[in-house]
């Protein structure tokens, strides 16, 4: 059983002020990346087995309408069906929607799991349980970033597979989603927000510089300070705490790892061809998942990307049409494309998921509300058979007409693909054993 240190860290937040060089900047990297670094020593000494497959998670935050997309119902009434039609793919017998032409055509390379469902259609608890596999209980707040009670499927990751190369094990794109944290298994565990648009013409990864005001003898300066803070507090507290002089060395590492031309190649997504640029889309979702593959060749572990706009009350077919699917045609394709030109698609498990989908019947609106009992997700990569349909719901897509499946079957379908234990066990700081996987959690048959 894996045992968490839960101790929380007092000193970053008056070592960050002290050595503030923006809110958001290098030093607040830093707080966390040591223990994370420390955190992989500690695997290592261990004996973990080490692991080469990586994960990207492109999160339709909103919730896709997969009765408009992957699941479509040509022979159900009028409202219910939409306005779209299906179109052949790849795939002899399958079909999606005609306004995913590039997907359809990658189709042999990802399959779609049609009974999935659960039974929350409230964005922020459905999102918790989406991402951990753990319905949220009382106290639950969704507000908060991070919420959770339970970690996130990327924070799990980071703690069975840790960092690997000069980059960190766990990414969110282009922002953190609330539910994106790592709970009880501390900060350390925590992704590494972007924090920046990749398709904005002055895209930077603020975490990866100093701000224009602060210039390379500046910086060396307050690497210094933080030195000098570091003997101060040696003085006072080694003698109490020998775990000092250890993390003082991950911190001098992950200095140096944060200031690296090949951490920050990683991030740049500019070395790139304006070409497959192109084909990604030159939108948030085209260059995020542009980076999602940067980030996973140079070793990252799990990337999460986080896009919006799907929650389409009004306006469904309008905003899919002419906004949201095209976006996702274009990236999702090249990306399944390009991952397996470059032979990384067998060791690159991908999800696209929303937190649950969208109702059948239309409302007055021209759109969909909120639909958890019955929604569909599409995986590829990492094991997973391209070109199959696992599952159905009902005629109007209404509920799983055929075995369902949930939140806790699909972290036991990741965590499968990534060759972590279901059976492995964190303690909370309460002292009890939790599950990576609840008890109802099973793999997704018929995937792999």
């Amino acid at each position: 059983m894996a045992v968490v240190n839960s101790h929380k860290y007092c000193d970053g937040i008056r070592r960050r002020d002290m050595l503030s060089i923006g809110s958001m900047g290098l030093f607040g990297s830093m707080i966390n990346l040591p223990r994370v670094m420390e955190a992989q020593a500690r695997a290592a000494a261990e004996g973990k087995p080490a692991k080469d497959i990586s994960m990207i998670l492109v999160f339709l935050h909103g919730g896709l309408s997969t009765i408009d997309t992957w699941d479509m119902k040509p022979d159900a009434p009028a409202e219910f069906r939409g306005e779209f039609d299906p179109k052949s793919t790849s795939v002899p017998g399958i079909q999606l929607c005609e306004h995913l032409p590039s997907l359809a055509q990658q189709h042999d390379k990802f399959s779609v799991v049609r009974s999935f469902g659960h039974s929350n259609s409230d964005h922020g608890p459905a999102d918790h349980y989406l991402l951990t596999g753990y319905h949220p209980v009382a106290g639950f707040n969704a507000g908060l970033n991070p919420n959770n009670q339970k970690p996130c499927m990327g924070s799990i990751v980071a703690r069975e597979l840790g960092p690997r190369g000069s980059v960190p094990p766990y990414v969110s794109i282009p922002k953190v989603h609330n539910s994106a944290g790592s709970s009880y298994l501390g900060a350390a565990y925590s992704p590494f927000g972007v924090l920046a648009d990749p398709s904005a013409p002055d895209f930077a990864v603020p975490d990866l510089a100093p701000p224009v005001t602060v210039d390379g003898k500046q910086l060396n300066n307050r690497r210094a300070l933080l030195s000098k803070l570091n003997r101060f507090e040696k003085a006072a507290e080694v003698t109490a705490n020998q775990s000092a002089k250890a993390l003082n060395t991950f911190q001098r590492k992950a200095f140096e790892l944060m200031t690296s031309d090949a951490t920050k190649a990683a991030f740049d997504i500019s070395q790139e061809t304006d070409k497959l640029r192109d084909e990604y889309g030159r939108h948030t979702l085209g260059q995020s998942c542009l980076m999602a593959r940067r980030l996973v060749e140079a070793g990252v572990r799990f990337v999460f990307v986080d896009h919006n706009n799907w929650d389409t009350h009004y306006n469904n077919f309008h905003v899919l049409k002419n906004d949201l699917l095209p976006h996702l045609d274009s990236g999702m394709s090249t990306l399944l494309r390009d991952l397996d030109d470059r032979g990384m698609l067998d060791t690159t498990l991908v999800l696209v998921t929303g937190e649950f989908g969208r109702t059948p019947r239309i409302n007055g609106s021209a759109g969909r509300d909120h639909w958890g009992p019955s929604s569909a997700i599409a995986m590829a990569g990492g094991g997973v058979h391209g070109g199959r349909i696992i599952g159905a719901s009902n005629e109007r897509a209404e509920r799983p007409a055929t075995t369902p499946y949930g939140p806790a079957d699909l972290v036991a379908t990741v965590y499968h693909a990534m060759g972590i234990d279901p059976a492995t066990e964190y303690e909370t700081p309460e002292g009890r054993p939790v599950p990576v996987v609840p008890g109802e959690g099973r793999v997704i048959d018929g995937l792999f």
